[in-house]
């Protein structure tokens, strides 16, 4: 079990995954936007404590039935995603978010009533909570990889035939409630909303792939860019 607390320097997000996130694909942004943003990670960047929870666990993959069973928890998590789990020895269950103090400051903006500031915070939000999520995963390399234990992708609920109602079943197998102060309500919304969960399957004989975004059908992924 892996608990860690990140800054925003060490996520080392670049200007150009922000104006990505914002849609600006193959242009930049004019000079008053990216002066709006600057302006916001100076304010932000203080205030910011994302962080990433993890813990291995046994499981039993069934790719034909596409699910995998933790304990007396049976996940349904599609044929996409089970295919890709294959191999797996143990399986790496995670949180990651931008924080608490992240959605506090949206709201203060959103209070501001400038859409500009609110829209660069949204996209900013996002890019922060999967910069969390990659720092997760290079922790869990180092992690296994003193039992010569590579690992998978990470996949989500909501992504790849894997429905978003399992987080409940997902985040009934943490061994502590609300990992990374995150709470789930009743529809299976993450609350910091700017946060994600799901699993990795560790072992010797896993690969991490591309994403096989060609088998997904989930258009606004953002693993297609």
């Amino acid at each position: 079990m892996v608990e860690q607390e990140l800054t925003y320097q060490k996520l080392q997000i670049p200007s150009s995954d922000i104006y990505e996130a914002m849609g600006y694909k193959d242009s930049m942004p004019d000079g008053m936007v990216i002066e709006e943003i600057n302006t916001l990670l100076d304010r932000i960047t203080p205030l910011l404590r994302p962080r990433f929870f993890f813990f291995l666990t046994d499981g039993l993959l069934d790719t034909e039935k596409a699910t995998l069973t933790v304990k007396d928890t049976v996940l349904s998590i599609g044929k996409t995603i089970a295919r890709q789990l294959r191999g797996s020895e143990a399986f790496a269950f995670f949180t990651a978010t931008a924080g608490v103090e992240f959605e506090e400051f949206q709201h203060l903006l959103q209070q501001e009533d400038d859409m500009v500031k609110v829209y660069i915070a949204d996209s900013l939000g996002s890019i922060i909570a999967e910069k969390a999520a990659d720092c997760m995963e290079e922790e869990l390399a180092a992690f296994i990889e003193k039992r010569g234990w590579k690992h998978t992708n990470r996949y989500s609920p909501g992504y790849c035939g894997w429905h978003v109602s399992e987080q409940q079943k997902l985040f009934s197998l943490f061994p502590v409630a609300s990992p990374c102060g995150i709470q789930l309500t009743d529809s299976s919304l993450m609350i910091p909303i700017k946060s994600v969960s799901g699993i990795i399957g560790v072992g010797s004989h896993v690969r991490k792939l591309e994403y096989t975004c060609g088998l997904c059908t989930y258009e606004n992924c953002f693993r297609r860019k």
